[in-house]
Formats: structure tokens, sequence, C-alpha cells
């Protein structure tokens, strides 16, 4: 007899990488939550659940279905090291215990929650004390037993993803449910990682279409190969700052949320030092090498299928939703460590 799925509340949706990955791993997604208006077409395209458009904010419990499972993110920019570093004093910082709110009153078998590196900054150091003890104190409040915690920092490298990201996982399993959670070893050790090469090779003979920043004609799109297409204009003092070249038989650089931030395509060489210490420059005679990498190619190194199509009238969006998700492949090996936990019960 056919084990019956278990049911996974996603909130932070954005995209849905993490909820492609459980997905993927046989977990249903029975309800998401995004707020974002950019994200709302893409995500209803390449997924089934119904998808909550509102603020979490004014989300009441009730309103959520019964699940077995709550996965998200909550917003990252409050913790990173290059946004506001403002932690629990910017309102998105705490969206957290929106998330932890949530949390208790569903009180499901486990939960995932992601977020940056930067949240082990020392200056978040009681920040996230609190945080870590509000997520096992979780549904205390209701009578409920609350969560053993398992917190880890890892690299998406280490688990089938070509891209250098650190990033902080959160696991709860429920304490009376008697199973003890392992966070999976590495996949890809360093010798072993996936290259740059290995992901994005076979695009290179791909013209890849050029757009601004700015209102883009989706009739005028890259046909063959869906968002195939780069961001163009000058770069910042502080994108100039450090050489943004990854070789092809490098893993990427973390992806980010912005088009103007986005690494430079593997064809280029190495950024080279100028007299001034705090700035690189393009190699002189190869200045036509100096692209960025496309959306496609983003979605590559954050391990999105091909035929996951990103939908934007702004270039921009493009970038910013795939640099928010959670890798495919990571949140596929994290459902898959859940999912063993489970049924080794």
């Amino acid at each position: 007899m056919e084990k019956k799925k278990l049911k996974i509340v996603a909130l932070f949706a954005g995209c849905g990488g993490l909820d492609l990955g459980f997905e993927k791993a046989g977990f249903d997604i029975v309800w998401a939550n995004e707020y974002d208006k950019d994200i709302w077409e893409t995500y209803e395209a390449n997924h089934s659940a119904p998808l909550d458009h509102r603020s979490i904010t004014d989300i009441q419990e009730n309103e959520i279905p019964d699940c077995d499972g709550i996965i998200g993110g909550p917003p990252c920019q409050s913790w990173s090291t290059g946004g506001s570093k403002r932690g629990l004093e910017d309102k998105r910082g705490q969206l957290f215990y929106d998330y932890i709110r949530i949390l208790s009153a569903k009180h499901p078998k486990f939960f995932v929650a992601e977020n940056v590196k930067g949240m082990l900054l020392s200056r978040y150091g009681s920040a996230l004390d609190d945080i870590k003890k509000a997520m096992s104190e979780a549904g205390k409040e209701f009578g409920y037993p609350g969560y053993n915690l398992y917190f880890q920092c890892v690299n998406a490298a280490d688990y089938d993803v070509p891209e250098d990201r650190e990033r902080v996982l959160f696991i709860g399993i429920r304490k009376d449910i008697k199973v003890k959670y392992n966070f999976p070893e590495p996949t890809t050790p360093k010798g072993k990682r996936i290259t740059l090469r290995d992901t994005i090779w076979d695009l290179r003979n791909e013209k890849p279409l050029p757009l601004p920043n700015g209102i883009t004609n989706r009739s005028e799109r890259n046909k063959k190969v869906p968002n195939h297409e780069y961001m163009t204009g000058g770069f910042s003092s502080i994108f100039m700052s450090r050489n943004r070249v990854r070789s092809w038989d490098e893993v990427a650089f973390t992806v980010q949320a912005s088009g103007r931030q986005a690494q430079l395509h593997p064809q280029a060489p190495r950024m080279i030092p100028t007299g001034n210490a705090d700035v690189k420059m393009f190699v002189p005679g190869s200045e036509h090498l100096y692209r960025r990498i496309s959306v496609r190619e983003a979605a590559r190194i954050q391990t999105f299928p091909d035929d996951f199509i990103f939908k934007y009238d702004n270039i921009n969006t493009g970038y910013k939703m795939i640099g928010n998700a959670v890798p495919v492949n990571l949140a596929y090996i994290v459902a898959c460590s859940i999912k063993k936990c489970f049924e080794d019960a």
C-alpha cells in the first residue's frame, strides 16, 4: 500500500525553490503564501498549490490548512552581511516571529526555516538565541510539547549545487515524535564539486538576449532557451571592488537577488588589480567578454530545471526571484533526510 504523502504549508514561498525540492522528494504542498506581487505569476505557473497573496501579518492561523510540516525562508535582508544588518530591529527581520506564530498554532510534525549566514554574526547573538528558543518552545502556550531544534550552517556547494552559497538551516522535529534528525552528509565533497562547465557549458553557443534594466517586451524573449537573457548597463563601484568572474572549472559565486550585482559569465578572464587596492578592472582587449550571467544561467546554477519558467516584465525581477530562492537540489536533499527520519520512526 502506497504511503500517504506528508502535507506541507510553505510560508514566504518566493518562486518556490524550497517547495520544488520537497515536491520532488514526495511531499505534497497543500498551501503557500507569498506577498510579493512580482512573484505570483511565476509561482502559480510552476506549482499546483493554492497561493495566498496576503502579507503573512494579515493571515490568521485558522485560515491555514492543517499540515505535517511547515517550510519557508523569512526575508533575509535584515540579516545579510550585504544588507541593512538591522536584524530584529527591521520589520522584515521580525517576520521570523510570524513564522513562529503560525508554527505554534498549527504545531506540525516538523518545520524547516532557511536564512543567510549573516545571522551568525556576533552582533545578532542575542536575537538568534531568542529565535532558537522561540522555535524550540513553539506551541507550548497551546499545551503542545514544542520541538527538538537542529541548527546548522551548510554550503550548497556540498549538496549537488554548483554554487558557493552558505545558509543557515533551522529544522525542528516535534518532541512527542521519538525520532532523531541528522543533517545529510555532503553529497559533493570539495574535490568533486559541480562546476560552471558542468552546469552552463551547453548554453555557451546559445546567444542570450541582452536586455536593459527596465520594462521589456515579452514577445521579444528568447524562445529556444526560456529566460536566456541578461541585464545590460554599467557596473557600480561596489561591484568593481573585487573579481566577479569564476572560471569554467570552478563553482559559481553566490547567486545574488539583483541583476546589477549578478556575477559575470565564465567566458571572461578574471578581473585584475588597478592602482587602487579597492578597484578591479577588466582585462584590456577582452572587455567584450564581460557580461552578466543570464537569468536562465542563474536558474541553472540554483538548480532549477529548464522547464521552470520565470515570468516577469522587468528582467531584474527574474534575478531577484532566483537569487532569493533555496537551491532546488539542496532543498531536495534536506527533504529526503526529513522523509527518511520519519520512515525510520
